[in-house]
């Protein structure tokens, strides 16, 4: 298999074949931003969609609800079921999963993307922000990957996609939030360690992580507002991307990816249609060097 400008191999799409109609995918944080994108493109190739979110009721700074998403699923063509839970709260989560299988009869995709994220040093982090981010982000992300294992070993094409970075111990990483970089690591650390544990079930696991900021509520809340988001790319680059990871085989794992780098292994070359500006995107955090470096 030739490799691709990416330094990837070149990774195929099915032509005419669907390897996701049918499946069903459980998507962690899909209410809004980059995991709606994802459960919708999901949905638009025709699988049944699982979102976990804890927002019923609106806020003026935070759109989207879990039944807003499920709308959202079911006008993009695909069947959604909507689960109001705390990733925080283990029965929340087997309960969720236990909901999912019974109306879709299995899981074959687990797309890790819930994530809370404080942006400070260690002086200026309270407990219960250090505590929230490892509870939802690692912890949440583990025991949903161990909720979901029975049904995911009974799949045929069964998949986890993780939303978190290449896993690069440099200090500048972490210097600036420490909180934040063990608990988004960790993530990482999981599908790392599952990819090996689960290879011989047929499980492939891969990390996923934007080259840019994304436009989302995190950075017009937190990381700067609409200005800045407007550096960034639209969520349909993390989706088109999760899209061609989840379409490969089982072979396909223990990889840290970057969307970017998908789509060109994919065949993408034009990626105006996910800007948003005229402006030189800004790159994301924990982008490895090399990409920066090279555009």
């Amino acid at each position: 298999m030739a490799d691709s400008p990416s330094g990837l191999p070149a990774l195929s799409l099915p032509e005419g074949s669907q390897p996701l109609h049918g499946r069903t995918a459980l998507v962690t944080g899909g209410t809004r931003g980059i995991g709606l994108a994802i459960a919708k493109r999901l949905a638009q190739a025709g699988a049944n969609i699982v979102i976990l979110g804890k927002t019923t009721e609106p806020h003026p700074k935070l759109p989207g609800t879990v039944d807003s998403a499920c709308a959202e699923i079911q006008a993009a063509g695909g069947r959604a079921l909507g689960v109001v839970c705390d990733l925080r709260e283990p029965e929340q989560i087997e309960r969720a999963v236990a909901r999912g299988v019974e109306q879709f009869l299995g899981i074959d995709i687990l797309v890790n993307n819930a994530s809370a994220i404080f942006l400070e040093t260690t002086g200026n982090t309270p407990t219960k922000r250090f505590d929230l981010m490892h509870q939802v982000n690692t912890r949440g992300t583990f025991l949903t990957g161990q909720a979901c294992l029975p049904y995911l070993k009974q799949s045929a094409h069964a998949h986890i996609l993780t939303l978190s970075p290449p896993l690069d111990l440099r200090p500048a990483y972490f210097g600036p939030h420490v909180a934040y970089s063990i608990a988004k690591f960790g993530m990482s650390l999981c599908t790392l360690g599952w990819a090996a544990e689960f290879a011989p079930a047929g499980i492939a696991v891969n990390s996923l992580w934007p080259k840019t900021i994304i436009d989302t509520s995190a950075v017009r809340n937190l990381l700067g507002g609409p200005t800045v988001a407007r550096r960034g790319r639209s969520t349909a680059i993390v989706a088109d991307a999760a899209y061609v990871i989840l379409c490969q085989d089982a072979s396909f794992t223990g990889q840290f990816l970057i969307d970017e780098d998908v789509l060109r292994a994919a065949g993408t070359q034009d990626f105006s249609q996910y800007a948003l500006s005229d402006e030189p995107p800004l790159y994301d955090l924990f982008v490895p060097e090399s990409l920066t470096q090279n555009g």
